[in-house]
């Protein structure tokens, strides 16, 4: 074992360790390494201490000694409309640096990662994936529950758009934005939190059922404890991250992310997470699995329904059950088992249909929330675009577009920053029919914040919603919806042609031709050469901006690759 080899190295191990509280025995066991995002930063980790010592219980049961460690991660609802939110991704690089250092650092021969929320968990992922040479699984934290009326937090943007157009008063307001979080957990919507547990568990990096679970019911605690139980076989079977993230794992995410209607920010994690397993994912794959799979998941912020009503629809396992005969069912996971046979015993456990009384509670059915792939909602939720705006491609998570917006052509009206776009927005300032462009907030520009209030802004008024599209180079929430293009690469920091944009340039959303174009200036169309040939003419008198940024974000600002690579810090 690494530990063992490492303590005949170094002789000072030994001594530290017994001065905490480790015996004698205790430095013989195989030693475990349970890395946790616990803090008081937000709901997802406040409670995951407690899971931790439940892992560490599994761990105990099996003969293993758990060590805990812990990087905490950041809010990004807290972090939201201000500059906290241009720290939000560079925190993802710096939560998978930390747990390099801690495994680089400590004489442990497996991982145990707990995280709930946006940045947590691809770091943690990214860290097992960089030390491929260990055993790992994640447990997710699980989801809050919903609030009153079924209101969750994705829905405070809106009332808050509706409070500050005067809509609603400022007593119902408050009492709303006040309990949309009874519990703690992930946030109870398909937002990124949601997204990237439901993405760990189809890499086959947690185990069955363990995504999306409620983290304020016992049942998340006994799937901590079988977590660290788990890890102990795992270390015996030596069945390392290397054996579970493989291309195959990375397509099943994927093709389980458009079936999901997940959050756009997987874009950036997902490639993120594979390049460091040493896997190129390219824009391409994405667009290519969300035109063939079914969008099978009916909840916020695509459908109708609170998150915790999938998990007892079935989770993500009934989505892989729902689209099997697309899926690699013979990639490994963390039981030891591949992805299909990890479904077939439950089905032989009869698990679907135990969950699923819970359901009952709220008069629902599980075909409500999980469609059958023989009926969908949809096809997949994401469209890659490319065109003159963005050679190196957009995004869009169309399962959220109204249909009337699947193409549309109009104006440009430049903001460069979220503010001034959202005050624009609810200030009634902005004509129908405009394309909003929010620019230089990309990865080298600001640190890539998310642009949600405005989205939600337009999303919420109706005069808007279905005539007046978003463009930025920018991220969105995974709370957003409408008619919201992001990620464009190259950004405008870079000289993207985006950074060019003039007031009153002609833009064409096209969402079945996968097209994001300049299509003419002043207000007036032009042919696709003439439109070229201003592009470039004015390219050539761009001049990159200052570098403004110090400390941790002025060193992402200069390491961080394009949005459609991952947004990662490349040395």
């Amino acid at each position: 074992m690494r530990s063992q080899e490492l303590r005949r190295l170094s002789p000072e191990i030994d001594p530290l360790k017994l001065s905490m509280d480790w015996t004698v025995q205790d430095l013989e066991k195989p030693q475990i390494l349970v890395e946790d995002a616990w803090g008081d930063s937000l709901p997802g980790s406040y409670h995951l201490l407690n899971l931790s010592q439940m892992a560490s219980k599994g761990i105990y049961s099996k003969g293993g000694k758990p060590a805990l460690f812990h990087v905490t991660d950041m809010c990004d609802g807290i972090a939201q409309g201000w500059e906290g939110m241009n720290y939000s991704l560079l925190s993802r690089d710096m939560i998978c640096n930390m747990i390099e250092v801690h495994w680089k650092t400590q004489p442990m021969d497996a991982i145990v990662l707990l995280s709930s929320c946006d940045k947590a968990i691809p770091g943690q992922l990214m860290a097992a994936a960089r030390i491929s040479e260990a055993p790992a699984i994640h447990m997710p934290g699980g989801t809050m529950m919903e609030g009153p009326g079924m209101f969750t937090l994705e829905r405070v943007g809106t009332i808050y758009a509706e409070f500050k157009r005067g809509e609603i008063s400022k007593g119902d307001y408050r009492f709303l934005q006040r309990n949309a979080c009874p519990t703690v957990g992930s946030c109870s919507f398909m937002g990124t939190a949601n997204t990237m547990q439901s993405m760990s568990e189809a890499l086959g990096m947690a185990l069955p059922g363990s995504a999306v679970m409620p983290a304020y019911k016992k049942d998340i605690g006994h799937m901590s404890e079988a977590a660290g139980m788990r890890i102990m076989k795992m270390l015996e079977e030596r069945l390392t991250t290397r054996d579970i993230l493989t291309k195959k794992a990375f397509e099943n995410a994927i093709m389980v992310h458009a079936a999901l209607g997940g959050s756009t920010n997987a874009i950036l994690h997902i490639p993120s997470i594979a390049k460091e397993a040493g896997i190129n994912i390219k824009p391409s794959l994405w667009d290519e699995i969300n035109r063939e799979i079914p969008f099978l998941l009916n909840i916020r912020p695509s459908g109708k329904y609170p998150a915790i009503l999938f998990w007892y629809a079935g989770g993500v396992q009934g989505i892989i059950a729902q689209i099997k005969e697309y899926l690699h069912l013979d990639s490994m996971t963390v039981t030891g088992k591949t992805l299909g046979e990890n479904l077939k015993e439950l089905e032989e456990q009869r698990y679907f249909d135990k969950i699923r009384i819970y359901l009952d509670n709220y008069k629902v059915r599980a075909e409500e929330v999980i469609a059958s792939a023989n009926d969908p909602l949809g096809s997949g939720a994401l469209a890659i675009l490319q065109g003159n705006l963005a050679p190196g491609c957009a995004v869009i998570k169309h399962s959220a577009v109204p249909k009337e917006m699947f193409h549309h052509t109009g104006p440009a009206v430049i903001f460069e920053d979220e503010r001034s776009a959202f005050d624009a927005i609810v200030g009634g300032v902005i004509e129908k029919g405009s394309v909003i462009v929010i620019r230089n907030v990309g990865p080298k520009g600001c640190g890539m914040p998310e642009m949600f209030y405005p989205t939600e802004a337009l999303a919420s008024s109706e005069d808007l919603n279905t005539t007046t599209a978003l463009v930025t180079d920018g991220r969105f929430s995974g709370a957003s919806r409408g008619p919201c293009v992001g990620y464009v690469s190259p950004e405008a920091a870079e000289g993207g042609p985006i950074a060019v944009v003039e007031n009153g340039d002609m833009i064409e959303i096209d969402i079945k031709g996968r097209g994001l174009n300049i299509v003419g200036v002043k207000e007036r169309e032009e042919d696709p050469d003439t439109v070229v040939g201003i592009i470039r003419d004015r390219l050539s008198g761009w001049e990159p901006p200052e570098r403004k940024y110090g400390g941790v974000l002025g060193l992402y600002t200069s390491l961080a690759t394009s949005a459609m690579e991952g947004g990662y810090m490349k040395y």
